[in-house]
């Protein structure tokens, strides 16, 4: 099943796809309750609708499950080089912002102060339902299905504030990418394999160009395994949201940058268009547009460090 949600003759709807046509569900379905509602009305052209987000996350939680992705931006954003040994130990991630979320087809404004624009290709997992402290077996069951991610990353930001010891903050904090549709997870298993990891494949293209090809597979953890590490101490709940991390092979230009010693390609302008598919989900492909100017702030101040 694949569950769309558009605008068409100015209303906001859920609906479900099926070849070129999308066909409405019943005013005020979720598209996390999409499952076994029947469509009302008349079908209506995709070409005529306007794709939005597939669903409004509660919370974007997004890991870094490919080892080629590490080793290439450690040397472009970092310098450093191979994998660190502590990244095998779990899976980790960080929270971005669900507040930034665009749809399929959205233009993405130059986040303020950025002059390092990279796109990131990522396949996310959507929680349907609430758990807590799950095994990787009980966590099949909590993903509702999957759809694609594209975490949008200021470069120069993200490099200048990681060396603080947090992590991305402004970096990332423009936009994210989700769409076109929730492609529910019965509709993939045709497609893993006995490790248990989804074999889809992926492709990045900027203006037409490819730029990266990968396989889902190439993860260091399945899904499964990220959702119950997710949940350890904490719930994941109906509409959260995990990305996978970028693929390798070129799933951002940061990891071609730091495998070619130099920036090739060139870093995203207003004018640039990515489109990122997967296989088995669809299709992707934003324009980057001119953004707003950064507020200016001062520096942190030297303080005297009185004491009451």
């Amino acid at each position: 099943m694949r569950i769309a949600t558009y605008v068409h003759a100015g209303r906001r709807r859920c609906g479900v796809v099926e070849d070129t046509l999308v066909h409405p569900l019943p005013d005020g379905t979720s598209p996390l309750d999409a499952v076994g509602v029947r469509p009302t009305g008349p079908a209506v052209p995709l070409a005529d609708v306007r794709l939005l987000s597939p669903l409004e996350p509660p919370s974007i939680r997004d890991f870094v499950a490919f080892e080629e992705h590490v080793e290439g931006v450690r040397r472009s954003v970092d310098g450093a080089c191979g994998v660190p040994a502590a990244w095998y130990d779990a899976p980790a991630s960080y929270f971005t912002n669900p507040c930034a979320v665009i749809g399929p087809y959205d233009d993405v404004p130059v986040p303020p102060g950025c002059r390092v624009l990279d796109f990131e290709l990522e396949v996310a997992a959507v929680i349907g339902r609430e758990g807590r402290d799950l095994t990787p077996g009980q966590a099949r069951d909590h993903i509702l299905g999957y759809t694609i991610l594209n975490d949008w990353s200021a470069r120069n930001l993200q490099s200048a504030e990681m060396k603080v010891g947090l992590g991305p903050c402004k970096g990332k904090d423009t936009a994210t990418t989700l769409g076109p549709y929730l492609v529910t997870a019965d509709e993939l298993e045709g497609f893993r394999d006995r490790e248990g990891f989804l074999r889809l494949a992926l492709t990045a293209e900027v203006n037409g160009e490819v730029v990266g090809e990968d396989l889902l597979s190439n993860m260091s953890w399945t899904f499964e395994e990220m959702v119950a590490y997710a949940s350890r101490g904490t719930r994941v709940r109906p509409g959260d949201v995990l990305g996978s991390g970028t693929c390798g092979n070129g799933g951002c230009l940061a990891e071609l940058w730091g495998v070619r010693g130099g920036q090739d390609p060139p870093p995203l302008k207003p004018g640039d268009t990515v489109t990122l598919t997967v296989e088995g989900i669809g299709t992707v492909s934003n324009t980057v547009v001119a953004g707003a100017e950064p507020v200016p702030l001062p520096t942190g101040r030297r303080r005297a460090r009185e004491r009451p």
